[in-house]
């Protein structure tokens, strides 16, 4: 940054902004959100879904100067609102060069920033920090100690300096200290143990710790952020009532609120751009692939404490569209479109992000999440083409018809094969589900009316991928292969 001044005697003669040589970083982020709202421009970039419930009550607590906290389950994009805090930074703000804590040099905190000035004076060496330096994020876990975020007494340099252990000079800075005049992100708070959150606490309303028995005074010029899983407060550990006490905001975080505000999300955060060839993701693909995570969130045999993070339909985004681009390499076809067999495929990614009751442990976790994509299937097919008349489809079943969909053939093979189905058509046709030239929609169109058929049990899907009659009323078990 050499277009700006490098020694303290330039920083007070050029234009450095005279409110901010002393203003706090709770006075910037106020100053430039205050711009930011006048010229009507988006808060944060990137954050969907809380512009009418969640960012408004996290620009009251920033006009208000209050450190806050973010409460929600997992997924709820909470360390993503955090880290784009620093876009309401400066571009660049001057510090004492080798300051550990970002000594301003019109107001110093540390022992070495006052020393440098008064023995410098105007040739004090200046450096500047960008908003990403003026950003530090922790991970609360239980082994995290006072040291680590406070800071602890260091022989080494007692002894290189010279000093007393009791002198400033000797303590090693943690990560609260080293985020003066910045912001101080930390992640599951309650998982900290109650003896680092006393110290947080403290150095929040006094300004002063104590380190080995040496009492130093931190008036530090920090914005504290922190997050939290509800669960949390009476499961793994809770935050302390005097900690509490002094956050000044609580802001609770949801998951979407509607199935298109979550294929927002989804469509903005999944990797779906393939070099190896042109992806096309059916909307109702999409939709489908959403629902599975509105459907899990309200079974009963998933726990709803854990939640069902936003990361599981984009995850299986990404798995559905890869068995898709493997599928169009096995085949020779150019265009990826995914169908709704590639969701199947995608179970690894529904698994791993559902955490199961009792219940749901017996009946296993592949079986409910076979489940949540029929009954997904099934209310997107409901949402776009419901009461289509669909028994001809059923009753060729009923009288031993059998489809099987394979991933190794051709996608005119496979329309070709749904073709054979009476009936099948022209619900898609009649639908408008996909236009009756584009055969790779049409052959995803097709199996999403067969899967809204096996969610209702009119017709049975094996786990190899073929449909068939529907269950046996007396024997009671599914078509099998």
């Amino acid at each position: 940054m050499s277009r700006y001044p490098e020694t303290f005697g330039a920083l007070k003669r050029s234009s450095y902004a005279g409110d901010r040589r002393t203003s706090s970083v709770k006075d910037e982020l106020r100053a430039n959100l205050l711009t930011r709202l006048a010229t009507r421009k988006p808060i944060f970039h990137g954050v969907v879904g809380y512009e009418e419930t969640v960012m408004p009550q996290i620009v009251n607590a920033l006009l208000s100067r209050h450190n806050f906290i973010l409460l929600g389950l997992r997924g709820q994009a909470k360390s993503r609102i955090l880290r784009a805090l620093t876009t309401l930074l400066d571009d660049a703000i001057p510090i004492v060069a080798g300051s550990e804590v970002n000594d301003n040099p019109f107001a110093p905190l540390s022992r070495f920033g006052k020393n440098l000035l008064a023995q410098a004076g105007d040739d004090t060496p200046i450096a500047w920090l960008d908003p990403e330096s003026r950003f530090i994020e922790k991970l609360a876990t239980p082994d995290v100690t006072v040291a680590d975020i406070i800071g602890d007494l260091d022989p080494i340099k007692a002894a290189r300096g010279g000093h007393i252990l009791g002198d400033e000079l000797t303590i090693h800075y943690g990560l609260l200290p080293r985020a003066n005049r910045g912001i101080f992100a930390l992640n599951e708070l309650p998982d900290l143990s109650g003896k680092v959150q006393v110290s947080l606490f403290n150095i929040m309303q006094e300004g002063d710790v104590q380190i080995k028995g040496y009492p130093v005074r931190l008036p530090l010029d920090v914005m504290l952020c922190f997050t939290a899983n509800p669960e949390d407060y009476t499961a793994r550990g809770k935050i302390i009532t005097p900690l509490k006490d002094r956050i000044g905001s609580e802001v609770i975080t949801h998951y979407p609120e509607t199935v298109e505000m979550g294929m927002a999300i989804t469509e903005q955060e999944a990797w779906t751009a393939r070099g190896a060839g042109k992806v096309r993701v059916p909307d109702f693909i999409s939709e489908v692939i959403e629902r599975i995570a509105f459907e899990a969130r309200t079974d009963k045999r998933i726990d709803k404490r854990s939640g069902v993070s936003q990361r599981m339909p984009i995850t299986v985004m990404e798995n559905v569209v890869s068995n898709a681009e493997r599928r169009a390499i096995q085949t020779g076809e150019r265009d990826i479109v995914p169908r709704i067999a590639d969701i199947y495929a995608a179970l690894p990614a529904i698994t791993g992000k559902i955490e199961l009751e009792y219940e749901g442990e017996l009946v296993g976790g592949h079986t409910i999440a076979r489940e949540l994509i029929r009954r997904a299937a099934d209310a997107t097919y409901q949402e776009r083409a419901g009461g289509m008349n669909a028994d001809e489809i059923i009753m060729w079943f009923d009288v031993g018809g059998a489809l099987q969909v394979t991933d190794d053939v051709p996608v005119d093979t496979v329309v070709e094969g749904f073709g054979s189905v009476p009936g099948l058509m022209q619900i898609v046709s009649n639908s408008a589900l996909a236009p009756m030239h584009d055969l790779p929609v049409v052959a995803a169109a097709c199996e999403l009316v067969l899967e809204s058929l096996v969610a209702r049990k009119k017709i049975a899907r094996s786990d190899a991928g073929q449909y068939g009659r529907a269950l046996d009323e007396k024997r009671r078990r599914p078509f099998q292969d």
